[in-house]
């Protein structure tokens, strides 16, 4: 599985950078440093099962030396040992064997991000499949004024990441077109595509596949220090929402003062073949009747879904207490990105004839399903990692020692984000899978900043801006190759460190911009991630 769908997984770009671009020579080096070093790392499939069996041998070793530390949670907590000590459990021994074998199908089963993705994904497949989400895309970005073009298909970049692939198939193919039919670098357009798609990957209008698959990896990370955590796919909804403006304007900035500058004047004879005119399908008039029908039936979904949680003693809101926070809505989110993308997507399909019969919405489902078969290996292989870690106490152990370890140096205060932004930014580079990176980081970090005080939520969303800003700069983003040959349309010469060159203003900025936004958010106006979500941490 790739970007599309919640999840990008690792594929090796394969080629040396180009040394014939306008990058200095020591960035030359390191990304070609970084793209040997991504390509010795095996697939992340591999990559956990190998972890798998380190975590077995390293629990093994570290029980025979009896290895521990002090518990930092309060006596009589849930899960505290009498001694006050966590100590590694080994799996090296007949009971570790009988652990493993007999949770080896509940591990995976019961791995939360698995079944949330594939329920959204299901009415997220109705919705492409319809064509619903491709006219919408289209209508969006070929409706706007020349004055406002780039804004858009930045922003159009963002939000077609509930779209599935569709903004790497579609939308920057289209950007570059569009830009060349305006007497602009097309370059220029798909790097401002390009820009929204993969460095704005987490931020989105609406709740998407991402939410779901992270938060459920966030809270198995979390209940290792409070075993009654919750984290939903709501917990980083608000930041997200703000943050689509944010990089929308910071993507447009760069493309128009930083990149379409640097590039010049666009020379066709560069092109690989003689493009001349640039053509787009325009929407059709059977199209506009199927968004408007889609939009209607939207609108009636808002309504009764407002009415089943805004009033007072609402069925969906928490029954003991009558708030939002905590009730069946917020618990079964997923549900109701099934039903959003399902039921528009129906409309849209009748109206267009690409849902004529029940088959036509049984074959979308299952098309949708079908393209999960490398991510449901994946998770079979990162649930069991996950299970280990918390089973031996590694996870504990490395927790507590690296938040003694920070402590020590001092760096207990919000900067401490910075770094672990920027270290989620460098591993991205090479580990370019956002549930593949988030399985093996959280399970340390999410306890070591819970132990010096911030909310799993809050490190989540940290952690998505890392993930996002060095997507547009790594050779081991799936879809790279796809946006090469896209690229070299319009620049037969083009090679990869040029592109990288022409992508790397845009990473730069969104990692000082939104890294600097989140801390505005979050420890300036003290604002919550999302809806019931603390920053703060408190046993």
């Amino acid at each position: 599985m790739s970007s599309n769908n919640g999840d990008r997984l690792h594929q090796s770009g394969g080629a040396s950078l180009d040394p014939n671009n306008q990058v200095s020579g020591w960035f030359v080096r390191f990304l070609n440093i970084v793209e040997r070093l991504g390509n010795l790392l095996p697939h992340p499939i591999t990559l956990f099962a190998i972890f798998c069996a380190a975590v077995v041998v390293i629990s093994g070793i570290a029980g025979y030396f009896e290895l521990s530390v002090v518990d930092p949670r309060p006596e009589g907590a849930a899960g505290r040992s009498s001694d006050g000590m966590i100590h590694v459990v080994s799996l090296m021994n007949a009971e570790g064997l009988r652990m493993i074998v007999s949770n080896l199908v509940t591990n995976f089963t019961g791995f939360t991000p698995l079944g949330t993705v594939l329920v959204a994904l299901l009415g997220v497949g109705i919705a492409e499949r319809s064509g619903l989400l491709s006219a919408a895309m289209r209508s969006l970005v070929m409706g706007t004024s020349k004055r406002l073009v780039t804004l858009t298909i930045v922003f159009a970049g963002i939000v077609s990441n509930t779209a599935a692939e569709l903004g790497y198939v579609v939308l920057i193919p289209m950007a570059a077109m569009i830009f060349h039919s305006l007497g602009r670098h097309p370059l220029a357009g798909l790097a401002a595509a390009f820009a929204g798609v993969s460095g704005g990957y987490s931020a989105n209008l609406l709740l998407g596949t991402v939410d779901p698959l992270l938060s459920g990896i966030t809270e198995a990370a979390a209940q290792m220090i409070d075993p009654d955590y919750t984290v939903g796919p709501e917990a980083n909804w608000y930041f997200m929402f703000a943050s689509t403006f944010i990089i929308t304007f910071l993507g447009a900035f760069v493309t128009e003062k930083i990149v379409e500058p640097k590039l010049g004047k666009y020379d066709p004879s560069q092109a690989a073949n003689d493009l001349g005119e640039a053509k787009m399908e325009q929407i059709s008039a059977i199209e506009k009747r199927g968004l408007k029908a889609a939009g209607i039936a939207i609108l009636v979904m808002s309504v009764l879904l407002a009415l089943t949680v805004v009033p007072e003693g609402a069925p969906l809101r928490d029954p003991k207490t009558g708030l939002v926070s905590g009730s069946p809505f917020l618990k079964g989110i997923v549900a109701f990105i099934f039903i959003c993308f399902a039921v528009p997507g129906l409309v849209y399909g009748r109206i267009v004839g690409t849902m004529k019969r029940d088959i036509d919405v049984i074959n979308a489902m299952s098309h949708s399903m079908s393209s999960m078969g490398m991510y449901i290996v994946l998770v079979f292989f990162a649930s069991q990692f996950v299970a280990f870690f918390t089973w031996t106490n590694l996870g504990s152990v490395f927790a507590v020692a690296g938040a003694d370890a920070l402590q020590a140096i001092g760096l207990t205060g919000p900067l401490v984000f910075v770094v672990f932004i920027a270290m989620c930014g460098f591993i991205n580079l090479m580990l370019g899978s956002a549930s593949a990176q988030w399985a093996v980081t959280a399970p340390v970090f999410v306890p070591m900043l819970m132990l010096v005080g911030y909310a799993p939520e809050t490190i989540q969303a940290a952690y998505r801006i890392g993930d996002s800003v060095t997507n547009l700069i790594t050779p081991m983003m799936s879809y790279f190759g796809l946006i090469l040959a896209v690229a070299s349309q319009y620049n037969k010469n083009l090679g990869i460190g040029t592109l990288i060159a022409t992508m790397l203003p845009y990473t730069i900025v969104f990692f000082i911009g939104w890294t600097s936004f989140f801390f505005i958010w979050v420890f300036g106006f003290g604002l919550p991630v999302g809806p019931g979500s603390a920053t703060y941490y408190t046993p």
